[in-house]
C-alpha cells in the first residue's frame, strides 16, 4: 500500500475503472472456455458453441430463436429494419434513448427509417398518452406510417432505470391496438430483472424482439443477442449479412456468452450495492450532489453543484492522477458505473480522494490538481 492514489500491488499502481460497465475483462472461466470452444463455420452452417448460446438466451427471453451479432447498436439497428421492412416507415422511441442518442442515425442513413420522439419521463418511461398521440395511424399521403416503439430497459441515460413489466405490458398492448411492433433495447436487461426482482422473460413478454447486450455487466469481450419469433430471426439474419455482421468461428466468443449467463447474472446485486454505496458517499462531498431517488442499478449520475470550484472535468482529471478513471456528463455531471472488477473496497478508494481535497474554494483549484499525493492511506470520511 503506497500513499493516497498509490495503492500499490506487486510494484502495480491502482486503477479503479469506473467509465463503463463495458472496460471489464474476460473472467478466466470466460478464456478457458473460449480456448477450448467447439466451433464451425457459421455462414456456411451452424457453429454448435453459438447456437446452443442463442438457444440459451431466446429461452431466457422467452422468445422462439435467437441471433448473435457483433453490438447492440447493429441488433437495434437490424431489429428496426426487419420491422419497419417499407422505407419511410416510421419508428416511435423516447428522446433519451440509445437508439436516439448513439447509434448514428443508422436507422435512417441506412433503412430510411424515420424517427419520431416522445420525451422520456425522469423514470425512463414515456407518457403514454403522449406516445399513442405520436402514433400516425391513418392512412395520410403527408405522413409517413409508424410501425414500431422501441423501449429501453434499463433506461440508461435517465440514471439506469428500470422500466416494470407492467409499464412494458400497456406500451404492448397499445402498440398491438394500432397493429404496430415492440422492439426493447435490452443492453441491460438483466440489470433491470436483479433489480426488480422479476424474471427477463416477464420483462419483455409483451415485447416483439428484444437485443440484449452480453458486454455489458456481463463481462464477454462483444456481442448482443437479438431474439423473437422464427421468422423474425430469419430476416435478422439475412440483414445480418449484408450488415457485414455475418461471422466463421464465432463460437469462440458465443463460449463467454455462456459463461457470462452462468456465472455472471447472478452477482449483478454486487454491482447494484457498490452502485449505491458509491452515491451515498458520493452525495456527502461538499460540491456534488446525486439524487438517490434514481439510484435503481449500477449507473450513478453526479451532479456538480454552483459551490464546487471545480468543473466536472477539473474533478474527473484530479481523480484520474489519482487512480480512479471516470467520465464526464454534459457541462454539469460526472457519471460513475460499477462492474465485476469493482470492488466495495475499490468503492471507498475511488471516494478517499474527496478527503483531503475540497471542493469549495477557489484557492484549492490549483492545489487540488497538482498537490503531490502525501497523506497516508486513512480511514475515510465522507
Amino acid at each position: 500500500m503506497g500513499s493516497l492514489g498509490e495503492d500499490v500491488s506487486n510494484g502495480v499502481r491502482r486503477i479503479v475503472d469506473f467509465r463503463s460497465d463495458t472496460v471489464t475483462k474476460p473472467t478466466a472461466a470466460m478464456r478457458a472456455a473460449m480456448a477450448n470452444a467447439e466451433v464451425d463455420d457459421d455462414i456456411l452452417g451452424v457453429d454448435p458453441t453459438m447456437s446452443e448460446l442463442q438457444k440459451q438466451v431466446a429461452k431466457i427471453m422467452g422468445k422462439e430463436a435467437g441471433l448473435f451479432v457483433p453490438s447492440g447498436t447493429m441488433g437495434n439497428l437490424i431489429a428496426v429494419l426487419v420491422h419497419c421492412e417499407v422505407r419511410g416507415s416510421e419508428v416511435i422511441l423516447g428522446d433519451e434513448s440509445h437508439i436516439t442518442a448513439y447509434e448514428q442515425g443508422g436507422i435512417s442513413t441506412l433503412g430510411g427509417v424515420h424517427p419520431r420522439t416522445v420525451p422520456n419521463n425522469a423514470d425512463g418511461t414515456m407518457d403514454l398518452k403522449k406516445l399513442e398521440a405520436a402514433i400516425r395511424y391513418e392512412l395520410d399521403d403527408h405522413f409517413p406510417v409508424t410501425r414500431l416503439i422501441c423501449l429501453e430497459n434499463t433506461q440508461a441515460r435517465c440514471g439506469g432505470r428500470c422500466i416494470s413489466a407492467e409499464y412494458t405490458d400497456q406500451v404492448g398492448e397499445l402498440a398491438k391496438s394500432y397493429g404496430l411492433q415492440l422492439h426493447i433495447d435490452g443492453a441491460r436487461i438483466f440489470n433491470a430483472s436483479t433489480a426488480l426482482g422479476v424474471a427477463p422473460e416477464r420483462l419483455v413478454r409483451a415485447a416483439d424482439s428484444v437485443s440484449v447486450c452480453l458486454s455489458k455487466g456481463l463481462a464477454t469481450p462483444v456481442g448482443t443477442v437479438l431474439v423473437g419469433s422464427n421468422e423474425f430471426i430469419t430476416k435478422a439474419r439475412r440483414l445480418r449479412k449484408a450488415l457485414g455482421g455475418g461471422m466463421r468461428q464465432v463460437g469462440i466468443l458465443a463460449a463467454a456468452g455462456l459463461v457470462a449467463l452462468r456465472d455472471m447474472v447472478g452477482r449483478l446485486k454486487e454491482d447494484h450495492a457498490n452502485a449505491r454505496l458509491m452515491a451515498e458517499g458520493l452525495n456527502a462531498v461538499k460540491g456534488l450532489h446525486v439524487d438517490m431517488t434514481i439510484v435503481e442499478t449500477n449507473i450513478v449520475y453526479v451532479d456538480v453543484t454552483a459551490d464546487s470550484a471545480l468543473t466536472p472535468k477539473e474533478i474527473v482529471e484530479a481523480w484520474k492522477e489519482y487512480g480512479v478513471l471516470a467520465m464526464t456528463w454534459g457541462r454539469t455531471k460526472i457519471r460513475v458505473l460499477t462492474h465485476y472488477l469493482v470492488t466495495e473496497d475499490d468503492v471507498h478508494f475511488a471516494l478517499s480522494f474527496f478527503k483531503t481535497r475540497s471542493l469549495q474554494a477557489a484557492d484549492h483549484k490549483t492545489s487540488i490538481i497538482g498537490r503531490k499525493r502525501t497523506a497516508e492511506h486513512a480511514s475515510v470520511c465522507y
